[in-house]
């Protein structure tokens, strides 16, 4: 009977050791749907999150300098044209302002610096930029400034075009092009997008040039970018500044010639109003318009930099946005034309 009794105890003790044993590998191998965000997964691809820079930034412009550091520069809501620094597009430290209150533009003097485009040009640092106020539609025009440095000081060269001088309603949004060692401004708003060669130096008109319309009254923030075999007009059109109500949102189409005709995937022309969207606004984010310059990273990635207004917080201003361009049959694509909430890192080698 004792017998017995030290066998069963035996078997008892054998079962629950095992149904231990059986418990604890079943608990490293299953997840708990309960327990997931306690120890999440760690992700090998490193991620950003949009905005980049969360401070009121409208109407970007981005250079690459000999340093490795990208500068961007922007609408002055901070005072005289802020400037800040990146390695990766993704991390931004602020280094100074372009211009100071002794140093700013003097011409047009109620309105604000908007709009900058910064290029490099014969050795110099050359930021072009608007100088406007709302309602100055034939009192604004475009001027240009220059360093020896991409955080300055600039040295201000007044005003190249002029509203009035050139006929054109509301000359804002100046973008700089070289093609075939000639040197071009574009420029315009909802009254027409215009373009005409430069002198040498990109500090003038060149003489004796006159201005040819590239583009209706459907947009303004001109940028054109090269790709392939084809020229690709990008603009805004919308409204910029209504905070969530904003309605802002990227438009293009393609040319085989800088000068046009452009056309949209249908085959209107830009001329007669035909664009494409290449991103428009979400139920997170409000206005995603104004782009810079494309950036090419270090495994032939595209990127666009744009401003956006956060919907549920647009009192912070238009915010610095970053998404990847990709191309489709030579046409670009942003993925599901928004923006995107997570994305990951362009890559650049250290």
């Amino acid at each position: 009977m004792k017998s017995n009794i030290l066998h069963y105890i035996a078997c008892c003790i054998f079962l629950v050791t095992a149904l231990s044993v059986e418990s604890c590998a079943s608990s490293e191998n299953t997840i708990d749907p309960g327990k997931v965000d306690e120890k999440p997964v760690k992700s090998t691809v490193e991620k950003y999150r949009n905005p980049v820079l969360p401070i009121s930034l409208p109407d970007p412009t981005v250079i690459k300098a000999d340093d490795g550091y990208f500068y961007l520069y922007a609408t002055e809501d901070i005072r005289n044209t802020p400037i800040y620094k990146s390695k990766d597009l993704v991390n931004w430290t602020f280094v100074s302002t372009a211009f100071t209150d002794e140093t700013r533009p003097r011409w047009n003097d109620k309105g604000g610096i908007w709009a900058p485009d910064i290029n490099y040009i014969n050795g110099k640092y050359v930021l072009y930029y608007a100088k406007s106020e709302w309602g100055g539609e034939w009192t604004c025009g475009i001027g240009v400034a220059t360093a020896d440095k991409p955080d300055g000081p600039f040295t201000d060269h007044g005003a190249i075009i002029n509203s009035q001088e050139i006929d054109v309603r509301n000359s804002i949004d100046g973008f700089y092009i070289e093609e075939n060692g000639h040197k071009y401004m574009f420029w315009g708003s909802f009254a027409g997008i215009y373009g005409i060669e430069l002198s040498d130096d990109g500090l003038s008109i060149k003489s004796g040039t006159e201005k040819v319309q590239i583009a209706g009254n459907q947009m303004e923030g001109t940028y054109i970018h090269k790709h392939g075999d084809y020229y690709y007009l990008f603009g805004s059109n919308g409204t910029c500044c209504d905070g969530a109500q904003s309605t802002y949102q990227v438009i293009y189409g393609r040319s085989k010639n800088l000068f046009g005709p452009y056309v949209a995937k249908n085959g209107q022309s830009m001329l007669s109003g035909g664009y494409d969207v290449l991103l428009h606004g979400t139920h997170y984010f409000a206005g995603p318009g104004h782009n810079a310059e494309f950036v090419t990273d270090d495994k032939g990635q595209d990127w666009i930099i744009y401003h956006c207004y956060l919907k549920a917080d647009p009192g912070k201003g238009r915010l610095v946005m970053l998404d990847q361009v990709l191309w489709q049959d030579d046409w670009p694509l942003v993925a599901g034309h928004i923006p995107s909430y997570e994305h990951e890192v362009p890559y650049f080698n250290k």
